[in-house]
C-alpha cells in the first residue's frame, strides 16, 4: 500500500496515533537533520547529543556512555516494576552519497544509506508521545544504539551493563525494508537474519620465476584449489534444507607477470542461520585449507572470525508483536512468514540475552524520494538510498502501541 493518502486517511485506515501524525513534520525535521550529519560507528557524538537533548526536553531521564556513544531514555510511569526495551540504531555508513536534495549528507564519504536516521526518528517520535501522555504503567527503556554497521554496538552496550542497569523483560527492534510496500510489515518467528562471519587464508608457497615453476611452490594454484574445494562444503556437507552461504570476496597475490609469488590470500564471508552448521563450516574450511596446501607442499594459515550471531526471534514475543501490527495496519499488511535474509544485524546479541522480536517495516520502491535523488535503486547501502518519511508516524505508532500493550499485560 504505497503511502499517498492524507494524514486523516492514514489515521483512519491504519489506526495511527493522531498526536504522532500531528507531529510528523517535527519528526521529519529531526530525521533529515540526522541524515545531513551522518556519523560512523562509535563516532555518533552529535547524534547522541541531539537524542539526549530531545529526551531531556521531554522530561525523560537519560543514561549515557553505554557502548561509548549509546543513549538510553528511561521513561517511567506508575508503580509497576514491569519494563521493556525499544531499540533504534544511530550510525551511518562509509558511503559517498550521490543524492543532491537539501538534506543530503554534508560529510564526504559518510551517508545514512541504511535508514538508521529514520529508525532514530521513529523512536524519538514514540518517546515524545509517551512522555506527553504517560498512558502506561511501568518502564519503557528507549535504547539508541551506536555502531550497528559492523561495530557490534549492541554487544558493547550489553558488556557495559545495559541489561543490568536497565532490567527489562523483553526487547524489540525494527528496520526499514526497501522493496516491501510502504505501510506493511514483515516478521517471522525463528531466524530472521543470518550470522555474519569473516575468514582469511594465507597460502605460503615458494616464489620462483614464472618460466621455471618447477623450482617453486605456486601458492596461487593452491589457493584456487582451496577456493573450489570450499564450495563442496555447501553442496555436500550442509543439509540442503539448511541455508548457508560461503563467498570469497577478495583474492590477493603477486605483483609481476613473470614472478610466482611466495603467498596468496583468500578473504570472504560465511552466513548461516544455524550455529551447528556454522561450526561445521568453519571446521571443514580449516581442514580443506590445511590438507590441500599440504598436498602441494605448501602451508596454509587459516583464520575465522565470528562477527554477529544469527538474529532469531522468540516465538511468544513475535506472536505478541504480530497482534499489535495487525491492529495497527490491518492483517493484510502484515506478512508473518517473511523470507529471512542473509544480511546480518547486531540486535541478535540483544536477543541472545533477552526475549524479543525484530520486524521489518516496508520502505516502498523508492518513489517517495524528492527531486535530486541519485539514479537508484533505493536499496539499503546504495548511494542514492533515502528513508521514506511517510513511515515515521507508522513506526512511532507501533512503538507506542507495543509498549502500552506489553505493560498492560497481567504479570506472570
Amino acid at each position: 500500500m504505497p503511502i499517498t493518502m492524507s494524514q486523516s486517511a492514514l489515521a483512519t485506515v491504519m489506526k495511527l496515533i493522531e498526536s504522532i501524525l500531528q507531529s510528523q513534520a517535527d519528526i521529519q525535521q529531526i530525521r533529515r537533520d540526522i541524515h545531513a550529519h551522518p556519523e560512523l560507528a562509535f563516532e555518533e557524538k552529535r547524534t547522541a547529543d541531539m537524542v539526549a537533548n530531545k529526551l531531556g526536553e521531554w522530561g525523560i531521564p537519560v543514561l549515557r556512555g553505554l557502548g561509548g556513544t549509546g543513549v538510553v531514555g528511561i521513561l517511567k510511569n506508575g508503580d509497576s516494576k514491569r519494563a521493556l526495551g525499544l531499540r533504534a540504531d544511530m550510525d551511518a555508513l562509509p558511503v559517498q552519497e550521490i543524492n543532491s536534495f537539501p538534506h543530503a549528507s554534508r560529510h564526504a564519504g559518510k551517508m545514512h544509506a541504511c535508514g538508521h536516521d529514520g529508525h532514530t526518528a521513529m523512536l524519538l517520535g514514540a518517546a515524545h508521545h509517551l512522555a506527553q501522555h504517560r498512558d502506561f504503567d511501568g518502564t519503557v527503556y528507549l535504547i539508541f544504539q551506536p555502531a550497528e554497521e559492523g561495530g557490534g554496538g549492541a554487544r558493547r552496550m550489553i558488556e557495559d551493563g545495559l541489561f543490568v542497569q536497565c532490567p527489562m523483560e523483553a526487547v524489540f527492534g525494527m528496520h526499514n525494508w526497501p522493496g516491501m510496500a510502504a505501510g506493511s510489515f514483515g516478521v517471522a518467528a525463528g531466524p530472521m537474519m543470518a550470522s555474519s562471519n569473516e575468514f582469511e587464508v594465507v597460502v605460503k608457497g615458494k616464489g620462483a620465476h614464472a618460466a621455471q615453476p618447477h623450482k617453486g611452490i605456486d601458492p596461487v594454484l593452491v589457493a584456487i584449489q582451496i577456493a573450489q574445494s570450499w564450495q563442496t562444503i555447501i553442496s555436500r556437507n550442509c543439509n540442503p534444507l539448511d541455508a548457508a552461504v560461503l563467498t570469497i570476496t577478495q583474492i590477493h597475490a603477486g605483483s609481476a607477470t613473470n614472478v610466482i609469488p611466495d603467498e596468496a590470500c583468500l578473504i570472504g564471508t560465511v552466513r548461516t542461520f544455524n550455529t551447528a552448521t556454522l561450526d561445521m563450516i568453519e571446521k571443514r574450511m580449516g581442514q580443506i585449507a590445511a590438507n590441500t596446501a599440504a598436498a602441494f607442499d605448501a602451508h596454509a594459515e587459516f583464520r575465522f572470525h565470528r562477527n554477529y550471531p544469527a538474529l532469531v526471534n522468540h516465538a511468544r514475543e513475535t506472536e505478541f508483536a504480530v497482534e499489535i501490527l495487525k491492529s495497527l495496519v490491518g492483517e493484510n499488511n502484515v506478512d508473518t512468514g517473511v523470507e529471512p535474509t542473509m544480511g546480518a544485524e547486531d540486535f541478535s546479541f540483544m536477543l541472545q540475552d533477552k526475549p524479543g522480536c525484530y520486524v521489518f517495516i516496508g520502505n516502498g520502491e523508492g518513489q517517495h524520494r524528492a527531486s535530486g535523488h541519485g539514479i537508484g535503486p533505493c536499496n539499503l547501502h546504495n548511494p542514492s538510498y533515502d528513508f521514506n518519511d511517510a513511515l515515521l508516524p507508522i513506526g512511532a505508532s507501533y512503538w507506542v502501541r507495543l509498549a502500552q500493550a506489553w505493560l498492560s499485560r497481567p504479570a506472570e
